[in-house]
């Protein structure tokens, strides 16, 4: 299922205990995600370690999810301990990585997002899926009401876009590098893929009726989830 909560990783250290060679993964992994195309080396050396980060990530109430296939890596809270409901709340264990609460328009454009990732995937051919805001922009415009102010659609979108950035789900890309004539362009980012599951997306056009749903009330504008 997509959790309706996204876990960001602050940056710490991890004290003298460690081997300095296992410092040197554990560190960067603590600080955020690890990308095996824009850190190959420090990919490699996480991926002969990967055992002996696992041990010790355990102790700090932490698991390593890597996808070899995907080509990234990143720290989360161990499913057996997270949202324990037998754990009263004074016994709960602290949570080393911290909950942030999405807003349902930031919700929809995951969701849309990751159905487009899918589509690309069942295509074939490259392995980056790269939009322009236009296209982003089309996306979302048939889940919104109707405005006759485009361009406070597109900055509403576009504060949208800069928080999924901030949460490492898109990149930003240069504009000659996304190659759409100075137009704002982005990489879906796979990781996404480790959030909302094949499960979640199976059901994807019924939580669109929701989405839709939840549109017409009005409520759509405030909603956290």
């Amino acid at each position: 299922m997509m959790e309706e909560d996204v876990e960001l990783q602050p940056a710490m250290s991890t004290g003298t205990g460690a081997a300095p060679e296992l410092s040197a993964v554990v560190v960067p992994l603590l600080k955020g995600v690890i990308y095996r195309d824009s850190a190959g080396p420090l990919w490699n050396a996480l991926y002969s370690l990967q055992a002996r980060v696992r041990d010790y990530v355990a102790v700090l109430g932490l698991e390593l999810a890597m996808d070899e296939a995907e080509g990234y890596a990143f720290l989360r809270s161990r499913t057996s301990l997270a949202d324990d409901p037998d754990e009263s709340p004074g016994t709960k264990s602290p949570r080393l990585i911290t909950r942030r609460p999405l807003s349902f328009h930031v919700s929809l454009l995951l969701a849309l997002l990751r159905k487009k990732l899918a589509e690309f995937d069942a295509g074939g051919g490259d392995t980056r899926l790269v939009l322009s805001r236009d296209q982003i922009v089309e996306l979302v415009r048939v889940f919104l009401p109707t405005q006759s102010n485009e361009a406070r659609l597109v900055d509403q979108i576009d504060a949208h876009l800069t928080k999924i950035v901030d949460l490492g789900f898109l990149r930003r890309l240069k504009p000659a590098s996304g190659g759409a004539g100075g137009q704002a362009s982005f990489e879906v980012r796979r990781i996404l893929k480790a959030f909302v599951d094949a499960q979640w997306l199976a059901e994807f056009d019924a939580r669109l009726e929701g989405y839709r749903a939840h549109l017409q009330t009005g409520s759509g504008s405030a909603t956290d989830e």
